[in-house]
């Protein structure tokens, strides 16, 4: 009687079946079984059978091995009928395993049968595994098998849509993202077929319409296609009306009429609109009707896409102000690096990158205006646009500075300077200039378009600080000791701030008497492999970078407190000498970190003595006038180093309040030539005549000493006095002088 229901129930079934669409769909049922009997009678009972509007296809293995290799290949089995014990015990439970967590399988179901239920833990797999359903082969009749498999597929399908949604969901988020990187209505409409295509898993086979602009005379629409794909691409900017196709040209006209989409059974054509008032119209292939899921996907879909096509021109004028310069409606560094990568990438020949700088630019925008600088700007662009053509790309990459990328022979040196040979004119007056260029050429170049565009900075920073007017060809020792040097800044950086610089201090000398008067505070810096970096290599970058302020300050602190502390031994010393940049004499709080460092360390101000170069004293402005008065009035000690090695305005020196000159090294060796010290002979009647106390550094020799207390020289230092020495090793030497300035004294005696 059971059989008889069993025969029926699959007539039934049989009966209800749809003829097979387009493309026909079924569901995979995967048999595992090591009896081909059970195979056999599987496929006899399940034969012409429908579930859920589809048919079924089975999928054969007979062993644990055998299945792993053919899972391996497969995909989108909805259930599976798994024989608990095959060639062993757990073979059934162990692809069970391999199904859930190497293959990931989640939405696939297992249906366990076994014919041996003794054998098999009915409850610890279950438990343990994740599995679906549990049978015995015995009560699996035609109805049960057919019933199982229905609630199986159910729950697969049920997954799969939950599935699908979210991930439909996750399309759209990310098809809003691409549409706003697309470029024009073209580029839009092709991003639609593709994304409506992923979106419900069907090849891009459709074509994409706009609504044109209605003609003047019979105010007839028009509507072209603006984006096509696969076997529609031929249709590209054709009318609507010339697609032979009648179905596809009669949906496209249907929903760009009436405004809303047409489904059938073989395709769907979507309607967008923007607040533009012009709609949009995707037509599109299905091999297979969509599911209810899918179309309210769409429909999501649609609407955010009808979002997206209102802000295309709100994006296109984005992506304009993000790679072009409004002023002067150029390219912009962000673009013109881009072009640069692509000259690279596509390694074309005998390609060269210039900036051009116009010499001066700053100073004439302070002073004629912002107005005047931007014509000027303008008048550059216009003549380097005609002269140049459009083989060159031209872009503005910052201010003043003009990027050129194209030919090697189209940008040679002398063209480009020649084109600022003539005036500019604008506003009925004219304004010449001159440029500095710097330029890299790009054949076998390694690096990207940023890095191309730096090199050429270097270059063009080259041009301007050798000799302005000029060009410089970027070269790779260039690069290298540019890189050298910002390595080194780098750290120099973290040495300070490691507290891995440090102090020495060099005695200086009374060279008549011996006494020792004073000590200066020299720098050092030892490095990672224990060597000693000369303070004439990192000095100038600290002054660069504008390290030397904080590193002046803690130099200027350092020493005071160290001659307070050997003042508070009983060692009396007239003045604690510090070399001072022009650097930190440009800042407005300088004298403050002076006065603050003497409060601190409790050292009076005319023990503090400061050395400047002459370039410093030179410098002639009113905030080093007034902090040099002020530290003068302070009590402070003013001397001014290395002089006679630069050219110093003898009546403006006059006017400063200084209380020292030193006299250069180079002057003191030349002691030992055939000249003689006819310099430093000058030097010293110059401190003389001005009433300032003179002391030479560099004192190598005894001849040395003898030739400057001859002339009349007060002081000195150098290596013959004593070398520079950490503040630890300065009172033994200091008691150690003493005592042999004092036997020197017995002896003379």
């Amino acid at each position: 009687m059971s059989d008889d229901n069993d025969e029926a129930l699959f007539i039934e079934e049989d009966t209800h079946a749809h003829a097979p669409p387009l493309q026909e769909r079924y569901w995979k049922i995967a048999i595992v079984d090591d009896d081909e009997d059970v195979h056999k009678t599987t496929c006899l009972a399940l034969q012409f059978s429908h579930i859920l509007q589809r048919p079924l296809k089975f999928i054969h293995t007979y062993s644990k091995e055998e299945t792993r290799r053919v899972f391996s290949t497969e995909s989108d089995i909805a259930v599976i009928l798994l024989d608990v014990l095959m060639e062993t015990e757990q073979a059934g439970l162990e692809l069970v395993s391999y199904i859930r967590d190497e293959l990931k399988w989640h939405d696939t179901r297992i249906i366990l049968r076994t014919g041996q239920p003794g054998y098999a833990p009915e409850e610890d797999a279950i438990r343990d595994y994740d599995i679906n359903d549990y049978k015995t082969k015995s009560e699996l009749t035609r109805k049960k098998l057919l019933t199982s498999l229905t609630a199986a597929i159910r729950s697969y399908e049920q997954i799969r849509m939950i599935d699908a949604s979210r991930r439909g969901l996750q399309q759209i988020i990310e098809s809003s993202a691409t549409f706003a990187f697309d470029h024009g209505v073209q580029a839009f409409a092709a991003g639609v077929i593709t994304q409506i295509a992923a979106l419900c898993g069907v090849p891009p086979e459709g074509l994409l319409c706009a609504q044109g602009e209605p003609e003047e005379e019979n105010r007839i629409q028009q509507f072209n296609v603006v984006a096509s794909a696969g076997q529609y691409s031929h249709l590209m900017n054709c009318s609507i009306h010339d697609i032979a196709h009648p179905g596809i040209r009669d949906a496209l006209h249907y929903v760009l009429t009436r405004h809303e989409p047409l489904f059938t059974e073989y395709s769907m054509t979507l309607y967008f609109s923007g607040r533009d008032k012009r709609p949009l119209a995707a037509y599109i292939d299905l091999p297979y009707a969509l599911s209810e899921i899918n179309r309210n996907l769409l429909e999501v879909f649609c609407s955010n896409i009808g979002v997206c096509l209102d802000n295309l021109n709100l994006v296109n004028q984005l992506k304009n102000h993000a790679y072009r310069d409004q002023l002067l409606s150029l390219p912009n560094r962000v673009r013109f690096i881009e072009e640069i990568n692509v000259c690279i990438y596509q390694k074309s020949p005998h390609q060269m990158l210039a900036l051009i700088d116009i010499d001066d630019f700053a100073e004439m925008n302070d002073v004629l205006g912002h107005h005047y600088g931007d014509l000027l700007l303008k008048a550059v662009a216009d003549r380097l646009r005609q002269q140049l053509g459009q083989n060159i790309f031209l872009a503005r990459i910052s201010g003043d500075v003009f990027g050129l990328l194209g030919e090697e022979q189209q940008l040679l040196p002398e063209r480009l300077k020649a084109l600022f040979a003539t005036p500019f004119s604008f506003e009925e007056t004219t304004h010449a200039v001159s440029s500095s260029i710097g330029m890299v050429a790009l054949d076998g170049y390694e690096g990207d378009g940023a890095e191309a565009l730096k090199d050429a900075r270097i270059a063009l920073k080259r041009s301007k600080t050798i000799q302005r007017g000029t060009h410089t060809l970027f070269s790779r020792q260039m690069g290298i000791e540019i890189r050298e040097r910002a390595t080194l800044m780098q750290h120099l950086h973290k040495a300070f701030d490691a507290g891995r610089l440090f102090l020495m201090y060099q005695p200086q000398l009374d060279l008549r008497s011996g006494r020792l008067t004073g000590l200066e505070a020299l720098i050092r810096w030892r490095i990672d492999n224990g060597e000693l970096m000369p303070p004439n290599e990192f000095i100038p970058l600290a002054e660069y970078s504008g390290l030397i302020v904080s590193l002046g300050a803690w130099v200027i602190r350092t020493a005071c407190f160290a001659m307070r502390r050997l003042q508070q031994m009983g060692i009396a010393l007239d003045t604690m000498a510090v070399n001072v940049s022009v650097v930190q004499f440009r800042q407005d709080d300088f004298v403050n970190h002076v006065r603050q460092a003497l409060e601190d360390s409790g050292l009076s101000p005319h023990n503090l003595e400061l050395e400047m170069t002459e370039s410093v004293t030179m410098e002639g402005s009113r905030i080093f006038e007034q902090h040099l008065h002020t530290l003068r009035q302070m009590g402070v000690n003013i001397a001014i180093d290395d002089f006679g090695t630069g050219f110093s305005s003898l009546s403006y020196l006059e006017k400063l309040p200084v209380n020292k000159l030193k006299i250069d090294r180079a002057f003191v060796r030349q002691i030992d030539t055939p000249d003689g010290p006819k310099i430093a002979e000058l030097i010293q009647q110059l401190g003389q005549k001005l009433g300032l106390q003179v002391i030479a550094e560099g004192i190598e020799t005894r001849h040395h000493w003898d030739t400057l207390l001859h002339m009349g020289c007060e002081q000195g230092q150098g290596f013959f006095i004593a070398h520079p020495m950490p503040e630890e090793a300065l009172a033994a030497w200091i008691q150690a002088h003493q005592s042999s300035t004092k036997d020197e004294k017995k002896g003379t005696v």
